[in-house]
């Protein structure tokens, strides 16, 4: 199916790339990308179990697994960039890679400076606290308290609009220390990577004390523009053959315990 899946897209890409000029041909992101039997692929390698690194020092995860079979996808190998999370998009924008996967949340303003695959996965935001915190037990309670969060992050801004003061950090495990010691009051993070969390830390005296009523809905930016329009089409038809022959589903359950790469009933 893979190898049928890249062997029909290349020759759907010929065909149509014998209708444009050289000169368009050549700035095709795509096209480069299959030329050069390469995917680039930004993500933080500190965001278990989306992407992180194993007691081996391997790259793994869910998204690094996604970011594979992606590239399988289209015939080519799957090269990953770690970096932290604040620089992920200004690599994107400068072109130093093709693709950030890492659990990026489909927003407004995200959407308006990018465009998005179809959604492969579907999370809440969890609200965390320390077991013995009793002032905070929704996200209405953040007014005048303090979080963490990664920097530019979707949690970092929810957090703000709920008038919380955030601090910023680097990776999952800062930002649930910080809880963990009273450095601040609270974190928002995804729904599974805190349950993750506090599978591996059943120690930790955390606890979630409210949920976003809606799902964020996870896909993959690109860079907007005509030259990235081929890639956007392969990479949502990608999705969807994932979806079908249940290779995210497999991938889901192996990382999360559950499937949520369904879109949640209404």
């Amino acid at each position: 199916m893979k190898k049928l899946f890249a062997l029909t897209l290349a020759l759907a890409l010929c065909l149509g790339l014998a209708c444009i000029p050289a000169a368009a041909a050549e700035k095709d992101l795509l096209t480069d990308i299959l030329d050069r039997g390469v995917l680039n692929i930004a993500m933080e390698g500190t965001w278990a179990p989306w992407t992180y690194h194993n007691e081996e020092d391997e790259l793994v995860g869910f998204d690094v697994e996604v970011g594979q079979a992606i590239a399988s996808y289209l015939g080519v190998e799957a090269n990953f960039v770690e970096g932290e999370w604040d620089g992920l998009f200004a690599g994107l924008d400068s072109s130093r890679y093709d693709l950030v996967i890492n659990g990026v949340d489909v927003t407004e303003e995200r959407s308006e400076k990018y465009d998005f695959t179809d959604p492969y996965a579907y999370i809440r935001t969890a609200l965390v606290v320390r077991q013995d915190n009793t002032d905070i037990n929704s996200f209405e309670d953040l007014e005048g308290k303090t979080t963490s969060n990664s920097i530019g992050s979707t949690y970092m801004e929810l957090a703000e609009d709920y008038g919380a003061t955030c601090e910023g950090v680097d990776s999952l495990g800062e930002t649930m220390q910080m809880v963990e010691s009273g450095r601040v009051d609270a974190t928002l993070n995804a729904e599974v990577s805190v349950l993750d969390y506090m599978a591996q830390q059943p120690d930790a005296p955390l606890k979630i004390v409210d949920y976003t009523d809606e799902a964020n809905l996870i896909a993959i930016p690109l860079r907007k523009g005509e030259e990235n329009a081929s890639l956007l089409d392969a990479l949502n038809v990608a999705i969807s053959e994932m979806a079908e022959d249940g290779t995210l589903t497999e991938l889901s359950i192996k990382y999360f315990g559950s499937d949520i790469t369904q879109a949640p009933e209404e």
